[in-house]
């Protein structure tokens, strides 16, 4: 959530940065305008109450001199004091419904874009930062999609899972099973060695958790709700793991604080119907392991690089091309001020595509989420700020690995780092 300190103050330099966004789509003026009327009646309030006190003072004070208690001088004051408390107790209403309509506003509006986030309307815009593995990039130009592959070799099954469940869902047999246990194990050994705690978080979560990380109310349609509880099929482990600490106030000597987890993620996918309706790129259910850190403001630029590379890691242990893009301020995902794509090639479609989206979110989901640190000899509190990544998703890693390790006579080649995992199994 953005400061309203922030916005009353530099309107113009807020509006201006949220323009990078997508000039026309936000408007702070409703704010502005609400946080007026807020502030006056508070302004009022806080006058009527001031007089409340007052009065109560006066009558003590007479009766203590020794003035009847039902003196008409006395009595007057009374009068006076309930006609102001009932004057009070109808404001009290006013200014919270403001203050409730102030904050539906400002949860509606993005983080705002880095100073050094690229400009741009659109990821036709976002600016390659490097490449890596183009050795590796295989040149055998018979690859099968992995889709068609999976199916071949008996691991990936499409149709029964559709029986099950229904479209965008799979169910993975035998050694492709247990290629992606494989995959996830090695992921979170990798990122435990690299300094990440690992947790097994709750995968039910509530609207507080999902209002704070920035999927409510905006993208309420993306996630699937249990409508008998407030509880949701979580989008991401970053959800959960950010709202571990939601509402604390940590010392500054518990940062960085660095987590990691492996959980199913669930989404609807709205609004990419006839995108990618085959295979393992865009499933309402796929499992990833999320790495999120919560930081000191001053460290935040340094460890989002950081995380960037603890990602990419994986992908260079396993040889898998890939390339960084930086996200322009048209792309940018909602909570992020600043954000790197990790794109893996896919050589059946001669394409990079997203296997990882690595974002500072600065103290956005902090604010909304109340999270701060106490810094020693400094006065208040202080927002952390919060970052996180894929590290990373397992389906489309699987996808990679069929794709890229796939062999002219039908099999496919397991990663060399991966045959421990797999009881020493080099093929599929």
């Amino acid at each position: 959530m953005l400061d309203l300190k922030q916005i009353r103050e530099n309107p113009q330099s807020v509006q201006e940065r949220l323009e990078k966004r997508g000039a026309g789509q936000y408007d702070l003026q409703p704010i502005l305008d609400l946080n007026q009327r807020q502030r006056e009646l508070e302004t009022s309030r806080s006058r009527l109450q001031a007089r409340s006190n007052e009065i109560g003072k006066l009558i003590g004070q007479k009766i203590k001199a020794g003035s009847p208690p039902d003196a008409p001088e006395t009595q007057q004051l009374r009068e006076e004091g309930n006609q102001v408390k009932t004057q009070i107790s109808e404001l009290e209403p006013q200014e919270k419904e403001l203050k409730a309509e102030i904050e539906a506003l400002l949860l509606s509006l993005p983080n705002l874009p880095s100073p050094s986030t690229p400009l741009g309307q659109s990821e036709a815009e976002n600016v390659e930062v490097r490449r890596w593995g183009d050795e590796y990039i295989p040149q055998n130009d018979k690859i099968l999609p992995h889709w068609e592959i999976g199916e071949t070799l008996g691991i990936l099954n499409f149709e029964r899972a559709v029986k099950v469940a229904q479209s965008r869902f799979v169910s993975l047999i035998g050694v492709g099973a247990a290629l992606e246990r494989a995959l996830i194990s090695f992921m979170l050994d990798r990122q435990i060695a690299a300094g990440y705690v690992e947790v097994i978080p709750p995968i039910l979560i509530n609207s507080r958790s999902l209002t704070a990380t920035g999927q409510l109310p905006k993208f309420a349609e993306e996630s699937f709700k249990c409508d008998s509880d407030d509880l949701w099929l979580s989008p991401t482990a970053e959800v959960p793991l950010t709202n571990l600490y939601r509402d604390e106030i940590l010392d500054v000597s518990q940062l960085p604080i660095y987590h990691c987890a492996y959980t199913p993620c669930f989404r609807r996918e709205a609004g990419s119907y006839g995108r990618d309706t085959k295979g393992l790129i865009r499933l309402h259910q796929f499992n990833k392991v999320e790495l999120v850190k919560l930081v000191h403001p001053s460290t935040s630029e340094a460890e989002h690089e950081k995380l960037v590379e603890d990602a990419a890691a994986i992908l260079e242990a396993l040889k898998l091309p890939y390339r960084v893009i930086e996200l322009c301020t048209g792309d940018l995902g909602f909570s992020a001020t600043k954000c790197y794509d990790l794109e893996v090639w896919l050589p059946s479609s001669g394409k990079y595509r997203e296997i990882s989206s690595c974002s500072n979110c600065g103290d956005f989901q902090a604010r909304r989420g109340s999270l701060r640190f106490k810094e020693t000899g400094k006065k208040g509190t202080q927002f952390v700020h919060t970052l996180n990544g894929s590290g990373l998703a397992i389906g489309r890693t699987l996808s990679a690995i069929l794709e890229n390790y796939q062999q002219p006579n039908g099999t496919v080649k397991i990663p060399e780092v991966l045959h421990s995992y797999m009881g020493g199994r080099e093929v599929l």
